[in-house]
């Protein structure tokens, strides 16, 4: 007797959070493709991670004032897109945890809610660095921003990764009895 049980279809606010993502993200994408120079093989991600001003500055220069027009961009359409992908990812968290009731499986979801608040927190403190480092960078403010970036990777990779071990810690639901 199979008395496995389905995850619930998606609620309606995950999805329109999903499509909201989505959409923020592909225009991300497209925000940063005239951000990629020489200097910044990835666009506003290399300035992220840019450690010292003098990277920092050689991306700014390769930009120019068209690029930093778009780079403004990127960081500013940035702080809206922080808040819809933190709460996704916190629905989508909860969605996927409906059907383990157990104690080490809500704690798990806790630690991942956390990690996705904390990249969140990290992306904001990270944007905010990054708008004060376009004019003139300093090693300071280039170095900080480049932890944050990291912080909010490795962050939003733990909770990925937990989400994707607490629905796979067991193969079928919890069964009733």
């Amino acid at each position: 007797m199979d008395t496995e049980k389905e995850l619930p279809a998606l609620p309606k606010s995950l999805k329109v959070c999903l499509v909201a993502t989505l959409a923020l993200l592909i225009a991300l994408l497209l925000i940063n493709q005239p951000l990629k120079t020489g200097s910044a093989l990835q666009g506003i991600v290399s300035f992220q991670l840019a450690g010292n001003a003098e990277q920092a500055l050689a991306i700014l220069q390769s930009w120019g004032n068209e690029g930093l027009r778009w780079a403004k961009l990127s960081l500013w359409a940035d702080f809206l897109f922080i808040p819809v992908y933190c709460l996704t990812l916190i629905l989508l968290t909860r969605h996927c945890t409906l059907d383990r009731p157990g104690v080490r499986e809500r704690t798990a979801a806790r630690w991942i809610r956390t990690l996705f608040v904390g990249a969140a927190l990290a992306d904001v403190t990270e944007n905010v660095l990054l708008l004060n480092n376009l004019e003139p960078p300093t090693d300071a403010i280039s170095l900080a921003a480049a932890i944050s970036a990291l912080a909010k990777f490795t962050a939003l990779t733990l909770g990925i990764a937990g989400l994707v071990i607490v629905r796979a810690a067991r193969r079928h639901p919890l069964a009733p009895g």
